[in-house]
């Protein structure tokens, strides 16, 4: 592990165009469980499987128990940034970050200072009523019971994006452009089996690419370096 940390600051070291990938494994370290591992939400047993219960056809066919999930499971309002999103901004205030490219949906990367964040999958920390448009913090959820109602009348919905459901075409293409214009890419915190997100990394046309996680990766990369091991952790000895 200290030859890999020696590398991987070496690396980061000679770069100033660093984009950031991350995943569910990111905010682990602040306490927000991820999806796929012994102790992720699809290890859990409810009387749905997860998968399902996030999906848009449920979401329209089952309000009240989506939400009974959602806010039980996906809203961590005393979540706080781990050493990997402050080590992210600390970078991007240097210079040498460009941008975040997240498939979470906590707004930790901003509560720690990091201003160029793209969400793939949206956030919590905003919501719309579906009827009149108008746009709800996090506390119109989380506040509410069953399912929460816009001073109209309208269901407010979060701003993520659920299971069949699709990525914003402009933030996609935002992504692109940073991956391919970067000369060091790190991949943090995913196992890189959700897609379209996962196949974002395939523009990558640099040769300084980074993989840190937990465990596996799902699909092989050729990284220049791998390092086994929570983000945090990792990136607090860079």
């Amino acid at each position: 592990m200290e030859e890999a940390i020696r590398k991987l600051k070496e690396l980061v070291d000679g770069s100033d165009n660093i984009v950031f990938f991350g995943g569910a494994g990111v905010s682990t370290e602040s306490g927000i469980p991820d999806f796929r591992s012994v102790d992720g939400l699809y290890r859990q047993k409810y009387a749905y499987p997860p998968e399902t219960i996030l999906s848009h056809t449920f979401y329209m066919r089952h309000k009240a128990e989506f939400y009974d999930f959602y806010r039980a499971k996906m809203l961590a309002p005393d979540a706080r940034p781990n050493a990997a999103h402050k080590k992210l901004a600390e970078w991007e205030r240097a210079g040498k970050l460009k941008a975040v490219i997240t498939q979470n949906i906590d707004g930790l990367h901003q509560k720690a200072g990091s201003r160029e964040v793209l969400e793939l999958h949206g956030s919590v920390l905003r919501n719309y009523c579906e009827k009149c448009g108008k746009f709800y913090g996090v506390e119109a959820v989380a506040g509410s019971t069953s399912v929460p109602k816009c001073i109209c009348g309208g269901d407010i919905k979060p701003d993520v994006v659920l299971y069949e459901e699709s990525l914003d075409e402009d933030v996609l293409a935002k992504a692109v452009h940073y991956i391919r214009n970067a000369d060091m890419l790190i991949i943090g915190g995913t196992s890189l089996v959700v897609y379209p997100a996962a196949g974002l990394v395939r523009y990558y046309r640099g040769h300084k690419l980074v993989v840190i996680n937990k465990g596996q990766v799902g699909a092989p990369l050729g990284a220049d370096l791998v390092i086994d091991g929570p983000i945090g952790q990792v990136l607090s000895q860079v």
